[in-house]
């Protein structure tokens, strides 16, 4: 996790992330201050549930406003292989950093790859880590769901590298009564090890929706959906982690969990606890949420 020092709302992806509003009235200053705060609670939180969190502070070298969003230039995987990943706006790129993996050696994981998918930006062509590619680990299944921030071939390309089958599709939001692209897949997806809370409702093609449906219940994970009002208050942005003695916690905002049903609640903690943290000034400005603040690290130690 990467802790902000200069983060507001970042014109430069403001163009395909509907998500992203402008506060009224509060000084830049303030709103990395209370993007600060923010950060620091969810972190608390996390780690009082026994999560292992490492957190490195973004540097002044560069205007990087969404640095508290790594998991869209870097991936962590269990063979070693570290994932690097061409991004849409020219300042997110300067996001990238050497030290991050110089940080996780000296912590005892093991790097013995790196694949730099960069090259595509030259082509203006991206696909943004694991806000693009919702990665079913176990079942070797990414699910991408295209954007100007996902590119199709390089997704199939990803896939060849890496040996998993693709499952590929286009979601939707309303936005000015119009039907656009979703900018990132784990903005109405989460994959959790038996279940998958998703907005069925933003996959406009049915054959696309009954695809996606047939793989999550052939790998047995039970369906929890959600509405595009629900995913609006990114209740799809949420990450499955573990915490001490290996107890499973989904992971989310407060207004993601405040957007849920009862009965869905109850559906999620059939199979784990929820750690729930106030992101309303990340969410508002950043336009991405819990799941988008972390890149779990699955390195071999």
């Amino acid at each position: 996790m990467i802790r902000p020092i200069n983060f507001r709302m970042n014109e430069q992806t403001v163009v395909n992330n509907y998500y992203q509003k402008v506060i009224d009235n509060v000084l830049p200053a303030t709103v990395n201050i209370q993007a600060q705060k923010e950060f620091d609670d969810f972190v608390e939180k996390l780690t009082s549930k026994g999560v292992h969190v490492v957190v490195l502070n973004d540097t002044t070298e560069f205007d990087t406003p969404d640095s508290i969003f790594p998991n869209n230039w870097i991936s962590f995987h269990e063979n070693g292989t570290v994932a690097i990943y061409p991004m849409f706006a020219q300042n997110r790129r300067l996001e990238r950093r050497e030290d991050v993996l110089v940080v996780l050696e000296k912590q005892g994981f093991k790097i013995s790859d790196v694949v730099d998918y960069t090259e595509a930006e030259a082509e203006e062509v991206f696909l943004e880590g694991t806000g693009s590619l919702l990665l079913d680990r176990v079942n070797r299944k990414p699910y991408c769901s295209l954007s100007p921030r996902a590119d199709e071939s390089l997704f199939i390309e990803f896939c060849e590298d890496f040996e998993y089958f693709p499952v590929v599709f286009t979601a939707n939001q309303t936005v000015n009564n119009e039907r656009v692209a979703i900018y990132h897949t784990n903005v109405l997806m989460c994959l959790a090890e038996a279940f998958a809370v998703i907005c069925l409702d933003a996959i406009d093609n049915k054959k696309e929706r009954k695809n996606i449906v047939k793989h999550l219940r052939e790998d047995g994970k039970e369906i929890i959906a959600i509405s595009e009002k629900q995913m609006n208050s990114f209740a799809g942005n949420m990450l499955q982690v573990k915490g001490s003695e290996n107890i499973l916690y989904l992971v989310m905002s407060t207004s993601a969990r405040n957007a849920l049903t009862n009965k869905q609640l109850v559906a999620i903690e059939k199979y784990c606890a929820i750690i729930d943290s106030n992101l309303d000034t990340i969410e508002a400005c950043g336009g991405g949420s819990a799941r988008c603040m972390m890149a779990e690290v699955f390195l071999p130690k």
